[in-house]
This record gives structure tokens, sequence and C-alpha cells, in this order.
């Protein structure tokens, strides 16, 4: 600030704003005033909201659709572009170094946590005996968390049945020899 006129133009230019704000806030408030009414002039029925809501959560599946069938008709080339979401945080090459999650070459196969030096979550630690099947894989993908409470993937899951089955199919295909599709 040059000089002690500037400080007092902006602290003049303030206070007149405020009092302008004031004076228009009361002349508002005496000029309109609001009646408020008993009951609402229109009144929205919510039973069929609620009844389609009911519905809805009727029918929403409690867990994906059976993998076999849908590997019958999986693209591949479909799954690996799906997957470009998935190499935020996973390597797919051979012998690739771990990311945030861990290298997925060879998935179909391999028992849980099963890439040596990466921390996996205690939760995902305790199923180190189970194998990662097709239809291990598709639980796990519809929703990490239901499938394995615990994990530390804070991936939502893939709800869209088909782009499970696509991604499962492209996982396949990382393998020096990839498992057989299961029968339908």
């Amino acid at each position: 600030m040059k000089d002690n006129l500037t400080v007092n133009k902006i602290s003049a230019a303030v206070i007149i704003a405020v009092g302008l704000a004031w004076i228009a806030n009361a002349v508002s408030g005496a000029v309109v005033e609001p009646k408020m009414l008993a009951k609402n002039v229109f009144v929205v029925d919510t039973s069929a909201i609620a009844t389609a809501s009911a519905a809805t959560t009727d029918a929403a599946p409690a867990g994906p659709a059976p993998i076999a069938p849908l590997l019958a008709s999986a693209s591949v080339d479909a799954g690996q572009k799906y997957a470009k979401v998935c190499g935020t945080c996973h390597s797919f090459g051979k012998g690739e170094a771990a990311k945030m999650g861990p290298n997925l070459y060879g998935i179909i196969g391999l028992k849980h946590a099963h890439m040596e030096g990466f921390s996996y979550s205690d939760a995902m630690k305790s199923l180190s005996d189970k194998t990662w099947t097709f239809d291990a894989l598709n639980e796990f993908l519809f929703s990490p968390r239901a499938a394995v409470p615990g994990t530390k993937m804070t991936f939502a899951g893939i709800k869209n049945d088909q782009d499970r089955a696509n991604v499962i199919a492209w996982l396949r295909t990382l393998s020096d020899s990839p498992t057989p599709l299961p029968a339908k």
C-alpha cells in the first residue's frame, strides 16, 4: 500500500458493502413475508417408490452369475481392454515386479497370496492354501471385500457379468500353459 489514502478507500468500500448487504437483507425481509402452509400443496405418493425399491432389492443378485457359461462367449480382447483399469495396481508380465497389488501372470491355478515378498493382508494370507480357480476369481472380482473380508484391495468389483468373464478369460491367457476352460 502506497499511502494511507488507499487503506482508507479499501476500508470504506468494505464498510459500504457490508452496510448495503445488511440494508438489502432488512428490506427483503420486510417486503416478502413467507407464509408457511399447514400442509403440502402437492402430495407425493411414495408407496410406488417403496414398492419399486423393494422389487429392485429382491431382484438384485446376492453374488455373481456362474462363470462357466459366460466364459464360453467371453472376449479376450475386451477383457484386456477392461483390465487396463487393473494395470494401475497390478503388473501382468511374466516375472514383473509387483505394484500396489501382486503380479497376476498365471494367476489361475496359483495359490492365494502366491507372490513371494508381497505384503498381503492377513485375510488373504489365511487363504494361502486355496487355489485361484475360475469360480474363486469370479467371486473375488465381483466383490473383493465380500469374497475376502479384510483384503487390502480397495477396488469395488466388476458387477457386469460379461465384463468380469472377459477379464477372467484374458487373465487365463497370461500363462505358459493356460488352464482349460471349465465345462458349461
